[in-house]
């Protein structure tokens, strides 16, 4: 029995060849060869309503280029389908409609690289941007709109998406380490606050209760002027070192005792001769019998009578600049080696320039609180003179901070 697209012999339905495709079996006649027929042209009239409602939504879709893909898995299934029927007219429209796509993509894709080249150039402008919070909300925007750009050509993608993640890479690697570099500063703040309560306890279980209140009063205003750690780390440090403090307050309100004291000349030599010893430690790379022999040093210098005669006073700053000098060195090499596994192991130029580096860091931090401290002691002045001198003892303590650290880079620039 004859159609128009196919034919049956020996009880088999056969599709006509076409497009170079030679005739095929298709089916089988079930019960009679009408209703067979019938069948296979209701199944072309299936696959055409697919074709059909596949042009649709390419015509009513915006991103057209997302039906290519499935577009010619259609049009492959043509030459396979079962069914009679005219296939040549659809697939012709599947070609074109294909070439259409391909074309759209294409300009689409001219416009993605023209966008991705863009984003990157906006990522590379804020890369070293230290306003983390700011930076980090813009970087994010920039990869929400990196993700919802579509794609570049192929040769183009690997060398863009490098590009752009190794830029979003370095400004968080930067905000890690400057985050691990507040986290070390904070434990060392933690450390001075547990030897100020350590101290406290020492004053407490002094007999003199006249010195052991001198002590407390000196700790009391360390404890002000000491660094930023998180509240609650802080808080229960602060209530055992006011407790004890309290302690020595009533106990030296119960009783005053004298204190014996050098002779003012040898007194004076004392104090020389505790400064230049830790004047030479300073010098010297803070190693642990260095950093050892400087808190023995310090230890002895805080057991001295806290009252000291005026011209004391140039001998008691240097003793703390060179005290400071050598526990910044200290804390300067565990930064250095935190952040760099095989530090000990890197050329001593390249060590050199690496802590130069943290501490160039450093000192914008510093001098940048420094700035603010600064700024908040005018806006806030007070006529109590209380506020005044913890004031300026706290622009001291932070100028001397600042000093400290350009001491250090000076010294390695020297070597």
């Amino acid at each position: 029995m004859e159609h128009p697209y196919g034919y049956i012999k020996d009880n088999k339905v056969f599709l006509k060849g076409f497009l170079n495709q030679p005739d095929r079996v298709i089916g089988e006649v079930k019960e009679d060869e009408t209703s067979t027929l019938k069948y296979f042209e209701e199944r072309f009239s299936t696959i055409k309503s697919k074709v059909d409602n596949l042009k649709k939504d390419i015509e009513e879709n915006q991103n057209k280029g997302s039906f290519l893909m499935k577009l010619i898995h259609l049009k492959e299934s043509l030459l396979q389908y079962d069914a009679l029927g005219d296939f040549v007219p659809m697939i012709e429209d599947l070609n074109q409609l294909e070439s259409f796509l391909e074309d759209i993509i294409k300009k689409n894709r001219e416009r993605n690289l023209e966008i991705k080249k863009g984003l990157i150039l906006e990522a590379e402008a804020i890369k070293d941007d230290t306003d983390w919070k700011k930076t980090t909300e813009e970087f994010k925007s920039l990869k929400t709109r990196w993700i919802k750009t579509g794609s570049v050509e192929k040769e183009y993608e690997e060398d863009l998406e490098t590009t752009f993640n190794d830029i979003i890479d370095s400004f968080f690697d930067n905000r890690k380490q400057f985050f691990e570099g507040l986290a070390l500063q904070a434990e060392e703040n933690i450390k001075v606050y547990e030897s100020l309560v350590a101290q406290a306890q020492d004053a407490f279980n002094m007999a003199d209760a006249k010195r052991a209140f001198e002590i407390s009063k000196k700790i009391q205003k360390q404890w002000k002027e000491s660094g930023k750690v998180p509240a609650d780390k802080r808080q229960p440090l602060w209530d055992e070192f006011s407790k004890i403090n309290n302690r020595i307050f009533s106990r030296y309100k119960r009783t005053i005792q004298s204190m014996p004291q050098l002779s003012p000349r040898d007194f004076m030599r004392k104090l020389e001769s505790m400064n230049e010893e830790m004047k030479k430690l300073s010098l010297q790379e803070a190693t642990p019998s260095v950093q050892a022999a400087a808190k023995k040093i310090q230890a002895e210098w805080r057991n001295l009578p806290p009252s000291k005669p005026k011209e004391a006073n140039l001998v008691m700053r240097s003793f703390i600049f060179s005290t400071e000098v050598v526990f910044e060195k200290a804390f300067l090499d565990k930064l250095a080696t935190s952040k760099n596994s095989d530090f000990d192991k890197k050329p001593i130029a390249e060590q050199k320039q690496i802590k130069s580096t943290i501490l160039k860091d450093l000192i914008h931090r510093d001098q940048t609180e420094l700035e603010t401290i600064k700024g908040n002691a005018e806006n806030f002045k007070s006529q109590e003179s209380d506020f005044e001198i913890m004031m300026k003892r706290k622009l001291s303590a932070y100028k001397r901070k600042v000093d400290v650290k350009n001491f250090i880079l000076k010294e390695l620039s020297n070597k």
